[in-house]
């Protein structure tokens, strides 16, 4: 393994393309370093991206080489990355100890020998990461020589979902890019236009106003394809009739806000607009009941009975949200943090947001809808978009 480069190379560098202050990143370590203690471990092996960037600010597209973050109950973490992203950690991060492991070196390898370097025997680690393969976690038990790893993948979601001001402020900007590429998308939808097209358009207006590289893609569909969930472009010419589902997310230091709209090429028939009425009572419902000290099952289930009051249980059955905050690709959500669902009983807070697309599926025919990303306030939500959510007819 490679250490550090020179003293002087690092002082050079050294989170000059951080995201936010070193202060920041203190606070959020503190808080984790509490969590693991709370906990009974003597270190957490941080794997996911989204929860290292959030704890140190370690963002690349090369997040497919394995990294793994080690944060002891006392002491200061220790960042393990592969050699080629090396100098991008440094400038990225005010980490003092970093470590990296050459192309060729076995990564479960290199992180046990920093951990008996470390003196770390018998370590929790964040087994839910996207990026930590089974055959990989199963390398790093054999090699620790324990018979199974300690999962502590629910230590530290917690303390992401309620944002910090410096994160609030992140993700007004992000809804404000994601506003403008919706813009952008509906005015594209033309007769004769294709959803290559309307897709150009919403990332080109997006990125021009301020958005860097999005989680996932955006959504667009049109036609008879528009009925079918997450559905992308396709290269389809728009036609009169047609239906366009339109959904992306704004990214701003990697924390997103989402929005999604339906646009219809002329009259839409009287069943998408009864469906879209109702998509719009639930959304509207939802929102209203979004406040400190409700359930997030509480604002889901409001919802879900206005849905089920019109006879469009079957065009619906998800939950009517999700948190929004730090995202990597493949999913612009928190939704694996916080759901507002049926039977989740976590309370609402302010300063937690929540990205909620009320749709109703007419599966093979059409989606309608519109979402909104809100933050929560003292008082209830605060919706990050002025767009109008009726249905647009161009």
């Amino acid at each position: 393994m490679t250490l550090h480069p020179t003293f002087d190379t690092q002082a050079q560098i050294q989170g000059i393309e951080a995201a936010f202050p070193a202060a920041e990143f203190a606070e959020r370590q503190a808080r984790a370093r509490a969590a693991v203690v709370a906990g009974g471990h003597e270190a957490l092996i941080v794997t996911g991206p989204e929860t290292i960037y959030w704890l140190t600010g370690r963002q690349t597209a090369g997040y497919f080489a394995f990294q793994a973050l080690i944060l002891p109950a006392d002491g200061e973490p220790v960042l393990l990355v592969r050699q080629l992203e090396l100098f991008g950690t440094l400038a990225n991060t005010y980490l003092p100890d970093i470590v990296a492991y050459q192309d060729g070196d076995n990564p479960a390898e290199a992180l046990v020998d920093l951990l008996r370097q470390r003196g770390i025997v018998k370590p929790a680690i964040e087994l839910a990461g996207w990026f930590l393969s089974p055959k990989l976690a199963a390398e790093i038990s054999e090699r620790l020589g324990v018979a199974s790893l300690i999962d502590g993948s629910q230590i530290l979601p917690s303390l992401r979902m309620i944002k910090s001001a410096a994160e609030l402020e992140a993700i007004r900007h992000a809804a404000r890019y994601a506003e403008a590429g919706m813009i952008a998308g509906i005015a594209a939808c033309a007769i004769g236009a294709d959803e290559n097209a309307v897709a150009a358009d919403m990332l080109h207006a997006a990125t021009r106003a301020g958005s860097e590289v999005m989680a996932m893609e955006p959504l667009v569909s049109s036609g008879p394809r528009s009925g079918l969930p997450h559905m992308t472009w396709r290269r389809r010419v728009l036609e009169a009739g047609d239906p366009l589902f339109l959904e992306l997310a704004g990214s701003h230091a990697r924390y997103h806000a989402a929005l999604m709209r339906t646009v219809w090429m002329g009259a839409a028939p009287d069943e998408a607009q009864r469906m879209m009425d109702c998509a719009l009572r639930a959304l509207d419902a939802a929102l209203s009941e979004i406040r400190p000290g409700a359930t997030c099952a509480h604002v889901h289930d409001t919802a879900q009975a206005i849905i089920d009051g019109a006879g469009y249980t079957a065009a619906f059955r998800k939950r009517i949200g999700y948190s929004m905050g730090v995202a990597f690709a493949p999913d612009w959500g928190e939704g694996a943090i916080l759901s507002l669902f049926s039977n989740v009983t976590r309370t609402i807070e302010p300063g937690m947001v929540f990205h909620l697309p009320a749709t109703l599926r007419s599966y093979g025919q059409w989606t309608v809808g519109a979402s909104e990303t809100v933050i929560v306030t003292e008082t209830g939500a605060e919706p990050l978009s002025t767009l109008p959510r009726q249905l647009t007819i161009r």
